[in-house]
């Protein structure tokens, strides 16, 4: 009997998803990720906009197309919001937590209560080069247009000593760690933050070692330093901005100004030499003026950051801006369009001003291999190159927002 569990959303979320996977592996279950036919589909859903939590609605029946005999499973973040959505076609509809009793099979609606300490989850499948380590869970920031908090509850760390251990089982095949949480800032270990710490541990295994965001907050001198300290810390630093105006971050209930922010980065770049400074940006948000826009636009431009995500404001119900006024859907899409020219420049420029990297080969596709720098511009090779292998690279030219790159 085969197995598929889908995944929507974040890397927390994939992390999961590949922990069902093992369990459904170790009950003799043929097992897959992908969108093919199955006996059973476990759809792990996401909340964080609208658009998130149609897609996750839309999965089920994109599942049940490929075979309408199949049983769903639904968890999640969505299922944690409004499990009702999804009874009427799923067997068993649970929420965030307890994710790991899909695999009882049980039925009708089972959302958990949110435990107050982190929850212990089976090990992760891992059968890539890189590895995705889940060592946090929630959030206590509650900024005003987020929904997370209220379903993923209050931030709890996972005990060091696990996490050390999940990554001693690693193959040799994965040749990068990527350290994953909620809120994976506030890491903490005996009650104080412990992401330096943890840090420190894993750099002594031989693998490369990358976050997969951080809050500004955390970054102060002596964190950066200790980074920068590291042999095996890819410089690759995912700062969520989300507004570059100050008065707009004060709305979102973001503890930090514009300068503050940039303060951080002029920071990162002394210590690192071409790091990549990345961020996520909401544009749209209630109130927001066209001189405040203007303002984020602005200030993404003195940042310099490597690549944007940028998101289209999307009030969520119980959030305390979903109390505030909306702005017209056009005015959000025309100035996710700004920032998508912008980010285009961004991904140019940062390429341009690399040269040499070591690339970590993850496929080979049509002949041709790929991968992910130390500092994360994807490289594309004219040639196959092993899978797993870190090539020493220069780069040659742009591939789209890509690099062309040839081995050394």
């Amino acid at each position: 009997m085969k197995v598929s569990v889908l995944t929507l959303g974040c890397k927390v979320n994939k992390y999961e998803s590949d922990s069902l996977l093992n369990i459904f592996k170790q009950k003799g279950y043929e097992i897959t990720d992908g969108l093919e036919k199955a006996d059973i589909y476990v759809i792990n859903t996401c909340a964080v906009t609208n658009e998130a939590e149609r897609k996750s609605r839309q999965m089920i029946a994109r599942a049940k197309k490929l075979n309408p005999n199949a049983k769903i499973y639904v968890c999640g973040c969505a299922s944690q919001h409004d499990p009702k959505q999804f009874s009427e076609k799923a067997e068993l509809v649970k929420g965030v937590a307890g994710k790991n009793k899909i695999a009882l099979f049980g039925s009708g609606i089972e959302v958990d209560d949110i435990s107050e300490a982190y929850e212990k989850q089976a090990y992760s499948i891992q059968s890539r080069t890189r590895a995705y380590i889940k060592v946090q869970d929630g959030c206590n920031n509650f900024c005003s247009y987020c929904i997370i908090p209220y379903l993923r509850g209050r931030s709890r760390s996972r005990d060091i000593e696990d996490i050390v251990s999940e990554v001693e089982l690693l193959g040799d095949d994965v040749k990068e760690i990527v350290l994953t949480g909620i809120n994976l800032s506030d890491y903490k270990i005996n009650g104080k933050l412990g992401l330096s710490e943890l840090l420190e541990r894993l750099d002594k295994f031989n693998k490369r070692i990358r976050l997969s965001s951080m809050e500004e907050v955390i970054a102060d001198e002596e964190f950066i330093k200790k980074l920068a300290s590291l042999k095996n810390f890819c410089p690759h630093f995912h700062l969520s901005l989300q507004s570059g105006s100050n008065s707009v971050l004060k709305r979102m209930n973001r503890r930090y100004t514009a300068e503050q922010f940039f303060e951080t980065c002029t920071l990162i770049r002394k210590y690192f030499k071409n790091p990549s400074i990345s961020t996520d940006v909401i544009v749209g948000f209630p109130g927001e003026s066209d001189e405040e826009f203007e303002e984020t636009k602005n200030f993404i431009r003195k940042v310099e950051f490597s690549f944007l995500h940028i998101f289209a404001y999307s009030s969520r119900p119980g959030t305390v801006a979903a109390r505030m006024k909306d702005l017209p859907s056009s005015v959000k899409a025309a100035r996710s369009k700004e920032l998508q020219i912008l980010d285009r420049t961004l991904r140019k420029n940062f390429i341009s001003q690399n040269k040499f990297v070591k690339v970590l080969i993850e496929e080979n596709v049509d002949g041709k291999a790929q991968g992910f720098s130390e500092n994360y511009i994807m490289c594309h090779f004219d040639e196959p190159l092993k899978v797993g292998e870190i090539v020493d690279a220069q780069i040659v030219g742009m591939a789209g927002n890509e690099a062309l790159a040839e081995k050394i």
